[in-house]
């Protein structure tokens, strides 16, 4: 069976595409139908949304706890979470976790370096292109990155919370992001971050100007690699 793989939930279309990821995936490396046992524990967006406002990440960090204790529980040998934005809180909490937690950015910052990438565009909510959570990361690998204008962050800020976490994906949204991705390119970057777990929804190598970085699909198949290693 491998090892349990707990989710730390958030928003409910990323935490599903990482959830199928895992399971769809595995049975190259498990056998037909086969996969870890996973197990995933959400608080509702809007118990999020509340603290994300406000930039208590403390408390932001009190419901991820909440949830990796219920998942203790129920057997998870380590957690993983599909939400960059929250990523900011894990440092107030991972000491107190009884489990070890895989990050979402270091899949993502690996997988550039060995595709040899130098510079990434980086796309996310206004309040993860904000952060540290990934150039701390990209750092460790010597990677440049460059963040979204202002008026970038609102327009990405506002199709990821007013359509991609509802599951509505636009055409205008997919042409928004390409001129968005389009500018990064003009700017120098080789590839991007599709740095909220729903953009992967929306946008793929296939309608993007710049080779993508699915933080999902890379989170959940991190997963898989430890659950199964």
């Amino acid at each position: 069976m491998g090892r349990h793989i707990g989710i730390v939930a958030c928003s409910a279309e990323g935490a599903a595409l990482c959830y199928r990821t895992i399971c769809l995936e595995a049975a190259a490396l498990m056998g037909a139908h086969d996969h870890p046992e996973v197990s995933m524990h959400t608080h509702s967006l809007a118990r999020y949304m509340d603290p994300i406002r406000r930039g208590d990440w403390g408390a932001v960090g009190e419901l991820m706890l909440s949830s990796a204790g219920k998942l203790a529980s129920a057997g998870a040998d380590f957690l993983i979470c599909p939400d960059n934005t929250i990523h900011q809180a894990l440092p107030t909490i991972e000491s107190r976790c009884s489990l070890p937690w895989l990050h979402i950015a270091d899949g993502v910052a690996a997988s550039a370096a060995a595709r040899g990438f130098r510079r990434l565009g980086l796309t996310g909510t206004r309040y993860l292109v904000a952060s540290e959570v990934y150039p701390e990361k990209l750092a460790a690998h010597g990677i440049e990155f460059l963040r979204p204008s202002d008026a970038e962050r609102e327009e990405i800020d506002r199709i990821i919370m007013e359509e991609l976490v509802y599951g509505v994906f636009r055409s205008e949204s997919v042409a928004a992001f390409q001129r968005i991705i389009a500018r990064m390119a003009t700017a120098g970057c080789d590839a991007v971050v599709l740095g909220c777990t729903e953009i992967p929804l929306l946008m793929n190598d296939g309608n993007s100007p710049l080779p993508t970085l699915d933080s999902t699909r890379l989170l959940a198949r991190a997963a898989l690699q430890r659950a199964v290693g």
